[in-house]
């Protein structure tokens, strides 16, 4: 299983030092991955970095760590500026970016900034396609319902062709988004409980198969906190997840009330303390 962890950047707001050492931090224990929440603009957002901006900067001040933005709300974006922008950091990670995408539920910053919040699972599925054409270097050519490209390409391409996606969706997910996981993604953000995981596997798995996909093809990745009120039982949850069979798993250091300098000890801490093995 590969553990990563979360940036905690709503806590280190504008430090970028902080930032930086905890990012590197990560990097230089091995973990992973690197993820980073999406938002742009809501009621009462508090404070947030634009995520692939940010995961420029980090991408800078690293070598090995993956980078993760989870989870893009993907319909509320202009696609080809999209496309564009994470081919460009994909080159500027050398091919260290997976994008998490999802639908988002603020109709507030759907409004902001133009897009129709009605129609966004079915704008998110077209979009997937159309990401996936121009990553693959060449020339487009695509009219959908949402999204018209007469002629042209994304130059530089992703370091392989390709960035994987993976999917994200509020505790359980519908049936849309998991038709979505089994058709297009590269993996899924597990937001169930360990108690529902069985069943909406199950559903992935059927809709993979719908799709003519291998199931064993789409990852799965869920988060736990190792501070706050959980603390105490952190090491059980990232073992139960690790026998569910799980290939990807986020450690949270955010939420407990830690002081900015407190986060790094406790990512060491945890990495110390895994249960499981960091593969």
């Amino acid at each position: 299983m590969k553990i990563g962890i979360s940036l905690p950047v709503r806590e280190m707001r504008n430090d970028l030092a902080a930032i930086r050492d905890f990012a590197q931090a990560a990097d230089d224990l091995g973990l992973t991955h690197l993820r980073v929440p999406d938002q742009i603009l809501r009621p009462n957002s508090g404070h947030l970095h634009e995520p692939m901006m940010l995961l420029s900067y980090v991408a800078a001040v690293t070598t090995t760590i993956e980078l993760v933005p989870s989870v893009i709300v993907l319909p509320a974006r202009q696609t080809v500026l999209f496309a564009k922008q994470a081919a460009t950091l994909d080159r500027l990670s050398a091919g260290r970016l997976r994008i998490g995408v999802g639908v988002g539920g603020s109709r507030e910053e759907y409004s902001s900034l133009g897009m129709d919040f009605h129609v966004r699972g079915r704008r998110c599925s077209e979009q997937l396609e159309v990401l996936r054409a121009l990553w693959a270097g060449n020339d487009v050519q695509f009219s959908g319902r949402f999204d018209r490209i007469d002629a042209g390409r994304i130059d530089p391409a992703p370091s392989a062709g390709n960035i994987p996606i993976w999917i994200g969706g509020a505790g359980m997910p519908s049936q849309p988004v998991i038709d979505r996981i089994g058709k297009y993604s590269n993996g899924w953000f597990v937001l169930c409980s360990p108690e529902q995981y069985d069943d909406v596997a199950s559903k992935v798995r059927q809709a993979a198969a719908n799709a003519d996909r291998n199931s064993a093809d789409i990852g799965t990745e869920a988060g736990v906190a190792v501070v706050g009120s959980r603390q105490h039982e952190w090491q059980e949850r990232v073992q139960g997840w690790h026998d569910k069979g799980l290939t990807h798993l986020c450690l949270r250091t955010l939420g407990g009330g830690l002081e900015v300098a407190d986060h790094i000890p406790a990512m060491r801490k945890a990495v110390e303390e895994l249960p499981v093995a960091n593969d």
